[in-house]
């Protein structure tokens, strides 16, 4: 049992000539022009160039002043614990969510300053842009969650988090010993080469 298939057939029309608008119509008539050269810019690169870095010009940056009335806004009292326990959800949330902006930022330390003042020390500036990122819906959440809108942030770089110890056989054998001293008797016993 065969299906036959129908062919499409084409219709050609007549062309015919346009008719002349009459006075109250009007006719819009466009060019279409043609590019002798491609429309999109050539050499334009998207990577890092060292010779663009160094020929940067240094550009002035604006700054604007957004102006915020306080006058109606809420101003409950928070305290430090209140913004211990924020601080560790949202980490735990990053943690889950965004592994890399969680690794960035776990470091940082928030304080309660003074009554409406949150101290935010950061450990490097590449850690701060990171926190850029999430610092908006942190600090939104918890202005809603204590009911205080007038909440001031400042930040300040906090040099002794960037110390970084190099852990050693040996070192990481001795924290063992903190926490079971019978391997310092079995050290004694084996002579373990820990170097």
């Amino acid at each position: 049992m065969k299906i036959s298939e129908k062919t499409p057939v084409k219709k050609e029309l007549p062309l015919t000539q346009p008719e002349k608008p009459s006075g109250s119509e009007q006719v819009m008539v466009t060019a279409v022009q043609k590019t002798s050269k491609p429309l999109s810019k050539q050499g334009v690169s998207l990577g890092f160039s060292i010779n663009s870095f160094l020929n940067k010009e240094e550009t002035t940056v604006a700054e604007e002043t957004v102006v915020i009335k306080n006058d109606n806004l809420p101003q409950n009292h928070f305290t430090d614990t209140d913004l211990q326990v924020e601080w560790n959800l949202m980490l735990k949330q990053l943690q889950r969510k965004d592994g890399f902006v969680f690794n960035a930022v776990k470091t940082f330390k928030l304080i309660k300053a003074e009554e409406n003042k949150i101290k935010v020390l950061y450990p490097s500036d590449s850690a701060k842009a990171e926190f850029d990122k999430i610092s908006g819906d942190f600090f939104n959440h918890f202005k809603r969650k204590v009911h205080n809108h007038i909440i001031e942030i400042e930040y300040q770089r906090d040099v002794e988090n960037l110390k970084i110890e190099v852990m050693t056989k040996r070192k990481i054998f001795e924290k063992f010993i903190e926490k079971n001293p019978l391997l310092k008797d079995l050290d004694d016993l084996m002579k373990f080469d820990l170097t």
